[in-house]
């Protein structure tokens, strides 16, 4: 089938697909730790049982039982070499059950995520992506005895790691028809924060047949964000599979999902209202479930679904008080270990799925904790201390949050103090922030009440000993670590080890610099410190930034005040082949040789890349 017959199919009428496959295998005994695609291998006459179950229920499209069936997904049960065998023999079984039923079935091979995050927000770049769905769309199309008909690409999140499925696809056949499928959580988001408008803007663009939506929540919740994709995408044919309801645990640790057959088939002809072109189930729907939507799409009549307002509600997301807990960057502070921290954004929008997506990748690298920054370069971001709160809560990593006194009164600043303990935020990072005039809303007011030494000297001997401000209780005492802001290669060193001194002295546990690039200054700057005060400076943990690319070198060095970028790092950035792997090398041999003076590093990556911070950690790993 080529893509002008897949779309003259759609013209004559909804195609109705198939529903669960893993869902399905479950129920039916295979463990969910186990691999449900190598079942194609291990258990073929219980893949072919459920694909004859799915068209004797009447559906015009089965899909393949390889939705993980990727060299990442296979290596999580180590049979990433059994990419090309699964993938072949799932097309095999499946069209052995379509040649014995006498019908017209379109086969799809699904294709799901990946299970590891594209860079920035993880590990796998683009070009990786590309050549693992490569390797199974490979296996899909060439399989014995004739591949499959149409390449399905479902339950995504990322529409970068949709953009790499494509590419495969494309790479793969010019002519194989593809539908392109996100999923949503139940804030009408995905987990990365698309919202459905993404749908009918970014995937629409893309060389595919159809796009959609699949799993998410139930019929409802699908029929509404599908709604808005047929408005905004009217020229694309679009596909709808939701799951059976939210699944629910019940006694034993047995899901279940709660919509049933009758109320799926009320929804087809919902679906088919709405202008839905390809109509199934995912997870938690049956045979049962299909037979009640083809019942009900081969019968006449209007559906008693209420039709969607066609809008979306953006819901403020909650927060839950965390108990007091003890700080793990002061135990390292006081045991003298390494500290590895790296620099993060708060999102743009309320959506948190990216932020957290790299926090736990950063888990995974080796990071002791995540410095959160507030509203770095003025520019306008989600609060730092909600961003904090939810790293901690949902990766299980402490936070430390950037404080800046620029644009906060006295009390607004004590405001935000007891905020930010009472949600279990205990480590701190003081400094005068951004000017506005340099970010998006250079209007904004930008007087400040305190200075950050001024700051320090009211966390540590004021709120750590139970007072305001004002000398007034606040019920008990504050347990907050604080950090300050520093230098090590200024331009005025006897300033800058003045202003160093006089943040100690009101009570700064450590000190995190700005980015190193000249270790030798920075060694000579700490010995000098210890000479003038007759002893040794406060934990540093020194600023790392790995370089991006030449461009990259040359603006921090031209451009941004106090950075100075040796001329021989230039040159190997703008020699390099390689030049984000140039810049962690340099990165690495900067940090080794700050290694014996420094409690620790604190690593800037650029433009968001995560995934190279992540490399400059396995660094101290290795090390």
């Amino acid at each position: 089938m080529n893509r002008r017959q897949f779309r003259e199919r759609l013209q004559h009428g909804p195609l109705l697909m198939d529903g669960a496959f893993g869902t399905v295998l479950h129920g039916r005994g295979v463990p969910i730790d186990q691999s449900f695609d190598a079942v194609n291998l291990s258990n073929p006459a219980l893949v072919a049982e459920i694909h004859r179950a799915y068209i004797d229920a009447g559906a015009d499209l089965i899909e393949t039982n390889t939705f993980g069936a990727n060299r990442y997904k296979l290596g999580e049960n180590g049979q990433q070499d059994k990419v090309d065998e699964i993938n072949r023999a799932a097309v095999h079984v499946a069209r052995r059950v379509i040649d014995g039923s006498y019908k017209e079935i379109i086969l799809a091979g699904s294709v799901g995520p990946l299970g590891a995050r594209l860079a920035p927000l993880g590990r796998v770049t683009f070009a990786e992506a590309q050549e693992a769905f490569h390797e199974q769309i490979q296996a899909l199309h060439d399989a014995e005895p004739r591949g499959v008909d149409v390449i399905i690409i479902e339950t995504m999140s990322d529409i970068k790691e949709i953009e790499a499925a494509v590419a495969a696809a494309r790479a793969v056949s010019a002519d194989l028809p593809i539908i392109a499928q996100m999923t949503f959580t139940r804030d009408d988001k995905t987990i990365l924060g698309y919202p459905p408008e993404a749908i009918a803007t970014q995937l629409a663009k893309l060389d595919v047949d159809a796009v959609g939506i699949n799993c998410s929540g139930g019929p409802a919740q699908v029929l509404r964000l599908i709604s808005i994709v047929r408005k905004l995408a009217p020229e694309i044919p679009i596909s709808a599979s939701p799951n059976a309801g939210w699944p629910e645990q019940i006694q034993g640790g047995r899901v279940m999902y709660p919509a049933t057959p009758d109320y799926f088939g009320d929804y087809a002809r919902a679906f088919v209202e709405a202008g839905v072109n390809l109509i199934g189930g995912c997870c938690g729907t049956t045979d049962a479930h299909i037979r009640a939507m083809r019942r009900a799409l081969d019968t006449p009549g209007a559906s008693h679904v209420s039709a969607p307002e066609i809008h979306i509600t953006n819901r403020p997301e909650t927060t839950v008080t965390v108990g007091d807990r003890p700080t793990r960057l002061a135990q390292y502070l006081a045991e003298r270990r390494m500290i590895l921290t790296v620099e993060m954004n708060p999102p743009k929008g309320v959506s948190v799925g990216r932020l957290l997506a790299g926090a736990r990748m950063l888990r995974e690298a080796g990071a002791t904790c995540l410095n959160i920054a507030d509203s770095p370069l003025a520019r306008m971001r989600m609060s730092a201390w909600a961003a904090a709160y939810l790293v901690q809560k949902e990766i299980g990593l402490e936070a430390v949050l950037s404080f800046p006194t620029r644009g906060r009164n006295i009390l607004r600043i004590q405001g935000d103090l007891l905020a930010a303990h009472a949600m279990g935020i205990r480590n701190l990072f003081v400094t005068m922030g951004d000017p506005t005039r340099i970010g998006d809303f250079p209007e904004a007011m930008d007087s400040y009440d305190i200075v950050p030494t001024g700051l320090i000297e009211l966390i540590k001997n004021q709120f750590n000993q139970g007072l305001d401000k004002a000398g007034q209780s606040i019920d008990q005492p504050t347990t907050f670590v604080v950090g300050c802001a520093l230098n090590l290669t200024p331009k005025d060193v006897a300033a800058e080890l003045k202003l160093l001194r006089k943040k100690v002295e009101h009570g700064a546990d450590f000190a995190l610099t700005q980015p190193v690039f000249d270790p030798l200054a920075a060694i000579e700057f700490l010995q000098a410190y210890e000479r003038t005060y007759n002893e040794p400076p406060p934990p540093i943990v020194a600023g790392i930034k790995p370089l991006y690319n030449s461009r990259n070198a040359e603006f921090l060095h031209n451009e941004v005040p106090g950075m100075h970028i040796p001329d021989v790092q230039r040159e190997r950035m703008r020699q390099a082949e390689k030049p984000q792997a140039e810049g962690v090398a340099i990165a690495r041999e900067i940090a080794t040789a700050l290694r014996p003076y420094v409690g620790g590093f604190y690593i800037m990556p650029a433009f968001g890349h995560y995934d190279l911070a992540a490399d400059v950690l396995d660094g101290f790993r290795e090390g």
